[in-house]
């Protein structure tokens, strides 16, 4: 019997055997990763939760990965410090990035010491490591997830005015969020909806919210739940003109950012072009410097063309970034 078409059997053969291997794989994802436990791979606190069933303990351990006491207070002694660990969402612990930072502080101290042979420096570069770098990481750290709660915090408010519309009250439309955003919003309402739970009061617990997230639009929305709860309104229809405004700002910074992103896109050119040639200067002709490297004149001369270049940076950054 002849086929229609002209198709060699074992074609045929490998393209339903590849089919029978996809079909295998997407079983045994099935069978392992079951969109059933997909709400408690939600958020850390949902997956703390599944582990855990009391929900306190979760309250806890949660705090204190990000620096606090079990009752939500400071547990370091610089207040500053303490407040950039909390917002920037660390999920390690204080003592895990400390031990971290001080392997780090051996590991440049070591390298230091074999490439330059001197104790001063090796000193002076693992002080400015250890002091400067954390800093910078848990800023770095702290401003992504700021940006990341800012973009889905419309979407909380529009779950909260919808649970609200359909008679849920304040507390439930909470934990609602908490169950069904990722992070970071997710368990930062979570962690809300269980400081409720365990005797706080709602005005309380949205002001530690902030707290602990430090986002410039938060306010707006702690403000309408503490002015509703002394002295009432439609706060579903409040919430949901606050989305819009939120929506509304965040469409006015990315259209800024376009704006200025030839001014970023100037200041990457003229802080990269410098290195771009040493570097190339260093391949084509590697004795260009070899004569003045370890003059001391040398290492001035390219420490402060490094702080001149570093305050340029800081003033163009200043240029094209501003708040709304």
């Amino acid at each position: 019997m002849s086929m229609p078409f002209d198709l060699d059997e074992s074609h045929l053969f490998y393209m339903l055997a590849a089919a029978s291997m996809v079909l295998f794989v997407e079983a045994i994802y099935l069978l392992f990763f079951s969109a059933t436990s997909y709400r408690n791979r939600v958020n850390r606190r949902l997956r703390l939760m599944q582990d855990q069933v009391d929900r306190e303990g979760v309250l806890i351990q949660l705090r204190r990965e990000r620096g606090l006491s079990s009752t939500g207070d400071f547990r370091l002694p610089i207040i500053y410090f303490n407040r950039l660990v909390l917002q920037s969402g660390l999920t390690i612990g204080v003592t895990k990035f400390a031990i971290f930072v001080a392997i780090g502080a051996v590991v440049t101290f070591a390298v230091t010491l074999v490439m330059r042979a001197s104790l001063v420096d090796a000193f002076l570069y693992t002080t400015i490591g250890v002091l400067v770098l954390p800093f910078f990481v848990l800023r770095f750290l702290r401003n992504r997830r700021q940006k990341k709660f800012g973009e889905q915090f419309p979407d909380a408010i529009d779950i909260i005015v919808r649970s609200l519309r359909a008679g849920h009250p304040i507390p439930v439309a909470i934990s609602m969020v908490g169950r069904e955003l990722p992070d970071p919003v997710g368990s930062e309402f979570g962690m809300v909806a269980d400081e409720v739970t365990y005797g706080a009061d709602m005005e309380s617990a949205m002001r530690a919210l902030y707290f602990r997230v430090g986002q410039d639009d938060l306010p707006l929305f702690v403000t309408a739940v503490a002015i509703q709860g002394s002295t009432g309104g439609n706060l579903s229809e409040i919430l949901e003109n606050l989305s819009g405004v939120i929506r509304q700002r965040f469409k006015m910074r990315r259209k800024i950012r376009a704006l200025a992103a030839e001014g970023r896109f100037s200041a990457l050119l003229l802080s990269g072009l410098p290195i771009v040639m040493f570097m190339i200067l260093k391949f084509v002709a590697p004795d260009f410097y070899g004569k003045i490297w370890h003059e001391e004149a040398t290492m001035i001369g390219l420490s402060v063309a490094g702080a001149w270049m570093l305050l340029g940076n800081f003033f163009m950054f200043k240029l094209v970034n501003f708040k709304i």
